[in-house]
């Protein structure tokens, strides 16, 4: 339907435009070129990974938004692994989690999770929740971005206590919460959002219009 095609349109390009605001544009990290191994879907799980990784024997592996490590593969890694997961598990597992909080109108709920990476999908022992700051005036891509940035402060507090000799705990996920996939979204959930909220769910929320749950979040510091 048009109402469907233009929402479809307008969500992925204020994404483009949100993504830009809080991060600029991509560029190249400057790296020695020894610190860095160049792989594509079908080469994420070779041998050639497995005996860099081995090579290189980093005391904290951290992937983010990668397709599913095999058990070979894992079997390299230290014991410190983390997966970095645009979702708070348990539960919003899968694709799609930073959408579904606000389709089920609990924008408090859309953070990351950093968890033990193992051969289960977003099922491994938490480290951390990180969620943002809700802003009012904020639409749905504003706060995806923002939990982005507050993940990736949040990991480097958890690595500088590695690097002082400290323990970090991890719990196992006691529930198994709700695995999203792919063909779970579909373009029609956008009139929730765009349609019948005009994107200001944050705000109504704010407002105390949908009550409040907080989540239970699990936090490393």
């Amino acid at each position: 339907m048009e109402i469907d095609r233009m929402n479809f349109i307008r969500h992925f390009a204020d994404r483009d435009a949100a993504e830009t605001r809080y991060f600029g544009h991509s560029r190249q990290l400057a790296m020695e070129p020894d610190a860095m191994l160049h792989v594509d879907y079908h080469t994420l799980n070779s041998n050639e990974v497995k005996d860099w990784v081995s090579a290189i024997r980093p005391d904290v592996v951290l992937t983010y938004g990668v397709h599913k490590i095999s058990t070979e593969l894992l079997e390299s890694f230290p014991e410190h692994r983390w997966n970095i997961h645009g979702g708070l598990s348990p539960w919003y597992r899968g694709n799609t989690t930073l959408f579904w909080p606000f389709y089920f109108m609990k924008p408090n709920w859309a953070g990351m999770t950093i968890h033990q990476l193992t051969a289960k999908l977003d099922g491994g022992a938490i480290v951390h929740h990180s969620v943002p700051e809700l802003v009012r005036g904020d639409g749905l891509h504003d706060v995806a971005c923002r939990a982005v940035k507050q993940a990736a402060e949040d990991i480097v507090m958890i690595l500088r206590k590695l690097d002082r000799g400290e323990s970090v705990q991890l719990l196992p996920q006691k529930s198994s919460g709700k695995l999203f996939m792919t063909e779970d979204w579909h373009p029609q959930h956008l009139r929730v959002v765009y349609n019948l909220f005009d994107n200001d769910i944050v705000d109504r929320f704010l407002d105390g219009e949908f009550g409040f749950h907080e989540p239970p979040l699990i936090k490393a510091f």
